[in-house]
């Protein structure tokens, strides 16, 4: 079994016990979010319908924050001597999906 949820702009396929990377979500270390479902697949049965969709429920618990990787931006101008260089790490929130339930 498993589905497809939206956090953070994006769409992301999870299992249970799978850990994935999402934007940053308050809460503390342990604590337990809900993600919403988009789709569910158990098996032979697709679930995407929004009203039936609307009845799973996906939870995850918050495992810490780290983030993403560098990058690296560079700003020039040529033949006037500017130059400016910057860097960007996105913050991210790991979480660990716990089950993926029929509930409401």
């Amino acid at each position: 079994m498993y589905a497809i949820v939206r956090c953070g702009g994006r769409q992301e396929k999870v299992a249970v016990d799978d850990v994935l990377a999402v934007d940053k979500l308050s809460g503390e270390v342990g604590s337990t979010v809900t993600l919403p479902a988009v789709l569910v697949v158990d098996g032979d049965n697709v679930v995407s319908a929004p009203a039936d969709v609307a009845k799973y429920e996906v939870t995850a618990e918050i495992l810490g924050a780290t983030k993403g990787p560098k990058i690296n931006i560079m700003h020039y101008r040529n033949k006037t001597g500017y130059k400016r260089r910057m860097g960007h790490r996105q913050p991210y929130t790991q979480v660990k999906v716990t089950g993926i339930k029929a509930g409401k």
